[in-house]
């Protein structure tokens, strides 16, 4: 099952999957691409909400039913508010709803079977946001931090049982979530940024060596550890960019 499916990093993983011989669910609020996803990949659709309990229970139902036992849950739909903490409320809350519950809410279906049976693969798209931040949204920022933790926390508890967790954490990917950034993607982001399927080819690769991060721009790593092992110099540097930010916004 891939949920936000019907585009972007969603979609290329569908038909990353359906190509290595996986049968596929996609899934996506938008029906008509969900429906598209779906015959390219041979696989089946299933439009509808991602993020609430009753959409989710729905989703996964059906998912059952098409394929007996759902092998890899792809926790992908995303949303990604701009904004500080001024955002309006229902910005920080769809992003927590979207970014965050989401997985919980599907972890939560799934883990009764998967623990039953003694394996099953959760595969979250966190962001480099998630390990590091966003300038320009602190809504998206904090809720793939949030996502991050969960993630590890998943695999941490239940890893020894056979659940199997990976964190998809890209930089920019040329998808519509990158170009709703507007000027604070295009300066931070879109020089490096990926096709969605070198995404997808990157993940693929990283669940057959079974790694957590999945990074598909390694220089993530670089930046992650730099943040944990000096937090106050790369402070200092996002900081810079920011201020960058604020003057190219002044000219």
């Amino acid at each position: 099952m891939v949920t936000g499916g019907g585009r972007g990093i969603g979609a290329a993983l569908a038909r990353a999957f359906a190509a290595a011989g996986a049968r596929v669910v996609v899934n996506d609020l938008d029906a008509e691409a969900a429906h598209e996803v779906a015959r390219d990949c041979g696989g089946s659709a299933a439009p509808g909400d991602a993020a609430s309990v009753e959409g989710l229970t729905e989703l996964v139902g059906r998912a059952r039913a098409e394929l007996g036992e759902i092998d890899v849950w792809c926790a992908n739909a995303g949303v990604a508010p701009v904004g500080g903490a001024d955002a309006p409320a229902a910005a920080w809350a769809g992003a927590w709803e979207v970014n965050v519950l989401a997985h919980v809410r599907a972890a939560d279906l799934l883990l009764p079977r998967w623990l039953e049976r003694g394996e099953g693969r959760f595969l979250a798209t966190v962001s480099a946001a998630g390990l590091l931040t966003m300038l320009g949204s602190a809504p998206y920022a904090v809720s793939k931090h949030g996502a991050l933790a969960f993630a590890e926390w998943l695999s941490a508890t239940y890893r020894h049982r056979g659940v199997r967790v990976h964190a998809l954490c890209p930089q920019g990917v040329r998808t519509d979530m990158l170009a709703s950034t507007g000027a604070v993607g295009e300066a931070l982001l879109a020089p490096t940024a990926l096709e969605a399927e070198e995404v997808a080819a990157a993940t693929l690769a990283a669940l057959a060596e079974d790694r957590f991060l999945v990074l598909p721009h390694p220089e993530v790593a670089d930046y992650y550890r730099a943040r944990a092992t000096d937090p106050d110099r790369w402070i200092t540097a996002m900081n810079r960019l920011q201020q960058g930010l604020e003057e190219s916004e002044a000219l």
